[in-house]
């Protein structure tokens, strides 16, 4: 429960910005909407700081060796530092050339510059947040997160409701505001990391042979969110040339299933800690057993919240606009989302258990098998000639069900051996 507390300010973040973003006009939300898809892209491809450190601590846990956990999570956060400084600014630079690949235009184009370039300095704050959270789930904390980002989720509303309308930024105020509290948020973590690690005795200067090592199980897990990403992406594009009003309900619907992918995402956080912690100590039994009782869990959780959301859909678009076109799109869209909320359950926490046990290698290849499989099916809704809410209708369904379904089915395949353990337990 503390775990997905922590998960869910990120994509609360996102909502709050949508919210607020979306009464300004049509525009500024399909801006934000493309420029969120390239951060995000940038981000999505660093999560690796977190799901690398959080089970290479959690086994030292597991092993007794708390300095070398700690060690861990030192070097993962002087990688995010670096990995965040250099991104920020080629993503200063590159703004206007990467929204143009995107197929920004006119007034969409103006905005997403806006929020892309001041989004940058945030971004090296959300990279030293994966690695600080990364390094207290190891160590079997998820409450401490759950405070940090209940916080900081409270600040980011603050201060975008001050900068949007008090003092009338537009969306460059909403982005200014979410750095601002996501840099609060990344000083709490940096200061618990220093404080644990001297306590402890661990130098607070990087090993660059532990960053190496990370930096080599990093690879493949930037492999497998990279093609996450590129499916992510590619739906975007597709999105993008159904229109601003489509643009504008898919952007809403994205951010709703971010919001959901990172609830039912609090399963697989727990995975990633308790498998980790299993067998780092040699308990294969138990590691076999928690995957069973989690699996379970995702399912009915996705169950629920599909329910909930299927009830909800008519009447969400109210929160975010007041034009009826976008939310008569975004209704059907968030109905599709819902049937697939239990396939998204169970993806998610075999997921994080395969990421606690150090399973990379076939997450990444598994991944791009994902997206071969996807990819035909978009090229199928650019055929079918599908107009208005229809086409986007189409396009949620070959995401939320064809491609999720691709990747529970690789994911429940590798679960069902037992060679995901034995590579957690070395």
């Amino acid at each position: 429960m503390p775990a997905f507390g922590a998960l869910i300010a990120e994509p609360l973040f996102l909502l709050a910005d949508s919210a607020i973003v979306g009464h300004l006009g049509v525009a500024e939300l399909a801006g934000v909407g493309l420029a969120s898809a390239v951060l995000h892209t940038g981000v999505g491809l660093m999560v690796f700081l977190a799901y690398a450190t959080t089970p290479a601590v959690a086994r030292a846990v597991g092993h007794g060796q708390l300095p070398r956990a700690l060690a861990a999570g030192r070097d993962g956060v002087w990688l995010a530092l670096v990995l965040g400084t250099v991104l920020a600014v080629a993503g200063f630079l590159a703004a206007e050339p990467l929204l143009d690949l995107m197929g920004a235009r006119g007034e969409v184009r103006t905005f997403a510059v806006d929020y892309l370039r001041w989004s940058m300095p945030g971004l090296v704050a959300m990279l030293l947040i994966f690695a600080g959270t990364g390094v207290l789930r190891g160590l079997q904390d998820t409450r401490t997160p759950l405070a940090v980002a209940g916080a900081g989720f409270t600040l980011n509303i603050l201060l975008n409701l001050v900068l949007v309308y008090g003092l009338h930024w537009s969306v460059t105020g909403s982005a200014v505001g979410t750095s601002i509290a996501q840099w609060a948020m990344a000083g709490v973590y940096v200061l618990m990391v220093r404080s644990h690690a001297r306590h402890h005795g661990v130098s607070l200067l990087p090993d660059w042979r532990g960053i190496r090592a990370m930096t080599r199980v990093g690879s493949w897990l930037m492999l497998r969110t990279l093609s996450l990403r590129i499916a992510i992406l590619a739906t975007v594009l597709m999105a993008t040339a159904q229109g601003p009003v489509n643009l504008a309900a898919h952007q809403l619907a994205m951010t709703i299933f971010t919001f959901l992918a990172f609830a039912l995402d609090a399963l697989a956080i727990a995975a990633q800690a308790l498998i980790g912690k299993e067998l780092g100590a040699a308990h294969a039994g138990a590691a076999r057993e928690l995957t069973r009782t989690m699996t379970r869990w995702g399912l009915g959780f996705g169950a629920v919240t599909g329910v909930l959301l299927a009830a909800v859909a008519p009447w969400a678009g109210l929160l975010f606009t007041s034009d009826a076109d976008v939310r008569a799109a975004l209704t059907l869209a968030l109905w599709v989302l819902a049937a697939g909320q239990p396939i998204a359950g169970y993806v998610f926490v075999l997921d994080g258990v395969l990421i606690g046990a150090g399973d990379a290698r076939y997450l990444a290849i598994a991944g791009v098998v994902n997206l071969a499989a996807y990819l035909p099916l978009l090229l199928a809704v650019r055929l079918s000639g599908a107009g208005g809410g229809a086409a986007l209708l189409w396009l949620w369904a070959a995401f939320s069900l064809g491609y999720m379904l691709a990747r529970a089915l690789t994911l429940g395949l590798r679960a069902r051996t037992d060679r995901w353990m034995v590579l957690g337990s070395h």
